[in-house]
């Protein structure tokens, strides 16, 4: 049998949104040795007035042209695709994120690894979490759907930040300054682990030495979701640098 020659142990296709510059080279900085990202970009419009009026609408946009992209990176026989744009995956709760996934998967013919599965999961590795806390770059009507997707797998948002930015690029320009002041925040007693969502913010290795200080899990979606899909294609592979995540589990 014929193997690609550098994607011989899995080559993954990575869906994400056109204005989205974090996802591929997070994903590229996870990546090990034998195993490829194929990035397909979902067109995606750059709203640049996005509100808690027009956050959802604008997400479903996005949503609505993701069958596009699939139907593009597919037809590089990728073996396994990859979400990378984490808020359609948390519409209607659990319920809605099982439509998206059939969508996707049907359309595609192989399995799909996305960030609010991904987050179940590695809640799940880390093992003893309940209660959360929730930091994302969307707006607060859009984190009342990631609360009630986590309510649906039996977690309790203790609280959540909004960073309410005003543009899909804009996400990417928030600075760690200012992620390391809202992690301190959100922090407390109350809660066991706290969860970024939102792939185009930046999060992966401050999460990871988030951990280190706040002594409890602290989960960057983006790395959630790679270590998803690799561990759901059988490779173990662990490395240092983003966390227990894929160091430990």
């Amino acid at each position: 049998m014929l193997h690609d020659a550098q994607g011989f142990r899995r080559k993954l296709g990575v869906l994400g949104p056109s204005t989205n510059t974090i996802v591929q080279p997070d994903f590229d900085d996870m990546r090990p040795y034998g195993v490829t990202n194929h990035y397909s970009r979902i067109y995606t419009p750059n709203a640049d007035a996005v509100s808690n009026e027009t956050f959802r609408a604008g997400a479903e946009v996005i949503a609505g042209n993701t069958l596009d992209a699939v139907r593009s990176v597919m037809t590089a026989k990728v073996d396994y695709l990859v979400m990378g744009m984490s808020a359609v995956t948390f519409f209607d709760g659990e319920k809605g994120a099982r439509r998206f996934q059939k969508s996707v998967e049907d359309v595609a013919g192989v399995k799909l690894s996305m960030g609010s599965d991904a987050c179940t999961a590695a809640l799940q590795a880390y093992g003893g979490v309940k209660k959360l806390a929730i930091l994302s770059p969307y707006w607060p009507s859009m984190n009342t759907e990631v609360a009630r997707y986590f309510g649906d797998k039996d977690f309790q948002v203790v609280r959540d930040k909004a960073l309410q930015c005003t543009s899909w690029i804009n996400i990417a320009e928030q600075t760690d300054e200012r992620l390391r002041t809202e992690l301190k925040a959100l922090d407390g007693d109350d809660i066991d682990a706290i969860i970024q969502v939102g792939t185009n913010l930046s999060m992966v290795r401050l999460a990871a030495a988030a951990e280190l200080w706040l002594g409890k899990p602290v989960i960057a979606i983006n790395t959630a979701t790679y270590w998803h899909a690799l561990r759901a294609n059988g490779i173990k592979d662990q490395m240092k640098g983003f966390g227990r995540l894929l160091s430990d589990f």
